[in-house]
């Protein structure tokens, strides 16, 4: 393994295009509040957007979150060593200071990034940096809080990208429930990544995941949400995850369970262009859509979790 390669393995390519999906549809959400882009299929065109800031937060988002996956794989340097010594810390191709001071600088970065945007998108974009860093050193093996705090993560990153218009923040903080309920499914599914899982644990994830599906079709209460054009998105979402989950219950075993995890962080795109669709417009949604494929051809290549 090279060094650029073992470089972006620590900060799982596959995942970042999940990252900036989450951006882009806060930022369909709150710009559909702002009457920049409606549930009309051509609204996309007929305003100017506000590129720079989308730009800087989707540059922010995805440094944010690589940052946070290489810290991970510096907390769990001695865990890996032992059950994934492939991994590039563990290996020796990356030295564990050298990825530490990486992670680190990704976050600073993703920080700064934001606070170019605008000063509210900056404050948010600290505290992902926090919550990130709370996960990989604190909270990831507790059994509760290691998946609230993941998906907070995931959350804040949806708020990052309604923060490029700032004033929304407050009316859409209630979407952050989402993305907490679908990491988690996630997050207690890949517990059994190693050593397998029980039945139990799966039924719960699969229960997270029926739940984020109600929570998004709850959406269509809103007088900014067309359900409809979201719909699509969600039965896709359930052709890509729940087909892997029902074999990785019925084997429980390690390489089952791990499909089932990848697909699913995976699906976040999806999920993500569902609420995007809603908000504005099915054209947005399938230009949230198009990150999938580059996620799955990366996802050959790269590691997913």
């Amino acid at each position: 393994m090279t060094k650029l390669r073992a470089f972006l393995a620590l900060m799982r390519p596959p995942n970042l295009l999940t990252a900036l999906a989450d951006v882009l549809a806060g930022f369909a959400a709150s710009s559909a509040l702002h009457h920049i882009i409606g549930s009309g299929t051509l609204d996309f065109f007929k305003h100017q957007l506000p590129w720079e800031n989308i730009i800087l937060i989707g540059g922010s988002s995805i440094c944010l979150y690589g940052g946070g996956v290489v810290l991970n794989d510096v907390f769990d340097a001695k865990l890996d060593s032992v059950e994934r010594p492939e991994r590039p810390i563990p290996s020796g191709v990356i030295q564990k200071n050298t990825a530490a001071f990486f992670g680190t600088a990704l976050l600073l970065l993703g920080v700064i990034l934001a606070f170019l945007s605008n000063q509210i998108s900056g404050f948010v974009a600290l505290v992902i940096a926090l919550l990130v860093t709370s996960y990989d050193a604190l909270s990831k093996s507790h059994p509760v809080a290691g998946p609230f705090n993941m998906g907070l993560c995931r959350g804040a990153n949806l708020m990052l990208g309604v923060s490029i218009f700032p004033e929304y923040l407050l009316e859409l903080g209630f979407l952050i429930v989402i993305p907490i309920i679908y990491v988690a499914a996630i997050t207690v599914t890949s517990r059994g990544e190693v050593h397998g899982s029980s039945t139990s644990s799966l039924d719960f994830a699969m229960g997270l995941y029926l739940l984020t599906f109600l929570m998004v079709i709850s959406l269509g209460v809103l007088e900014a949400f067309t359900l409809w054009h979201s719909l699509i998105y969600l039965f896709l979402l359930m052709a890509l995850i729940v087909p892997p989950m029902l074999r990785a219950r019925t084997s429980r075993s390690p390489s089952s369970i791990g499909k089932a995890v990848k697909y699913a962080v995976l699906g976040l795109i999806i999920l993500n262009a569902g609420i995007a669709a809603g908000f504005a417009g099915w054209f947005f949604g399938l230009l949230l859509l198009i990150l999938l494929p580059f996620s799955m051809l990366l996802a050959k290549v790269f590691a997913v979790t």
